[in-house]
């Protein structure tokens, strides 16, 4: 393994976490979203994640030159899509409100806000320890710089 393909299995973690993150965002964003232009209330999204091969250098060379069996692919992770949640959000009763159903209903999108949190707190985390992996391999490269001199 090429110190490339741990930047490269880093750098997929980041851009997941990052779709995550914006997610998360929009759902906390959207939490008394009332209306929206599909109609009804705001529905939460979360994303999905798969594990994905990272080409690295050394595989595709070795591909082109083994017959038969590969070595095991390298994988990093990907976001696969944003699926809505199914869970119903709560109805108030308020019949002031400009989208208040005929019986002064209003329903209100399935967001907890506290959830929510949590969420971008455990993304953030994730984040974070995938910039310090990069960091570590930057490190091993400038050690492996110095010994050469």
């Amino acid at each position: 393994m090429d110190m490339t393909d741990s930047l490269a299995v880093s750098v997929s973690g980041l851009d997941a976490q990052r779709r995550r993150l914006n997610v998360i965002a929009s759902n906390l964003a959207n939490a008394q979203s009332t209306r929206t232009p599909g109609g009804g209330p705001y529905k939460r999204r979360d994303v999905v994640f798969r594990s994905t091969p990272v080409p690295s250098a050394f595989q595709r060379a070795f591909r082109q030159v083994a017959v038969g069996p590969t070595a095991h692919a390298l994988e990093g992770v990907s976001v696969t899509k944003v699926v809505e949640d199914a869970k119903p959000g709560q109805q108030i009763y308020d019949p002031h409100h400009p989208d208040a159903d005929p019986k002064g209903f209003v329903r209100l999108p399935n967001v907890n806000v506290m959830e929510e949190m949590v969420n971008m707190m455990g993304a953030s985390r994730a984040y974070e320890a995938n910039v310090q992996a990069i960091n570590a391999t930057r490190a091993m490269w400038n050690k492996a710089l110095e010994i050469g001199r």
